[in-house]
């Protein structure tokens, strides 16, 4: 359950228990006759962050959505909530478009690879590693978890504290999509 979800129940379950507390002996003694109530389910919804600024989007081909897929099976794996793998897509969409990017040439941007554009010379892993999509995103989140507070902070905040970009603002762009993503692959 995520941090939203769980706070937004655990406050209507403490309104709940103080209400029967301070209302309990008081109604108890009124003097109107009881009726016969029928309990009343709560319905708590999670409010996903809203996304900051201008939004872009891109198709994906087959390679993209399996890179998707792989970013979030990663996620999964270690054991962490749909959150971090919204930001990991989104960071993934900002570097790379999710694709796993090889060398590049002078397009080079000095040596990264992968999804994720890490850096073999910054200790994100060996270049075969870095074009893994499990690797590069297990490298990630390892770097997202050491972020305290990462799952409440707007998520170009969280993705700049890991990659160090040189347009730490850029990944903002992505969350809309990112977050569709997730929703559309997270149970599939």
């Amino acid at each position: 359950m995520n941090t939203i979800m769980r706070k937004s129940v655990l406050s209507v379950a403490g309104l709940a228990f103080a209400g029967g507390v301070f209302a309990g002996p008081i109604a108890a003694h009124a003097a109107t006759p009881a009726v016969d109530a029928k309990p009343v389910a709560v319905a708590v919804q999670s409010v996903a962050p809203k996304p900051q600024g201008e939004q872009s989007h891109i198709s994906l081909n087959d390679e993209q959505t399996a890179n998707v897929k792989a970013i979030i099976a990663a996620t999964k794996k270690a054991g962490l909530p749909e959150r971090a793998a919204v930001i990991s897509i989104a960071t993934s969409l900002q570097e790379s478009k999710l694709e796993n990017l090889g060398h590049l040439g002078d397009m080079n941007d000095h040596d990264s690879l992968g999804l994720f554009q890490q850096r073999p010379s910054s200790g994100w892993g060996t270049p075969e590693q870095i074009t893994d999509p499990a690797y590069s995103t297990t490298a990630f989140l390892k770097g997202l978890k050491q972020v305290d507070g990462w799952q409440d902070m707007p998520l170009t905040d969280a993705a700049q504290t890991v990659q160090v970009s040189a347009y730490p603002d850029a990944y903002a762009q992505w969350e809309q999509q990112a977050t569709d993503l997730v929703g559309q692959h997270w149970n599939s």
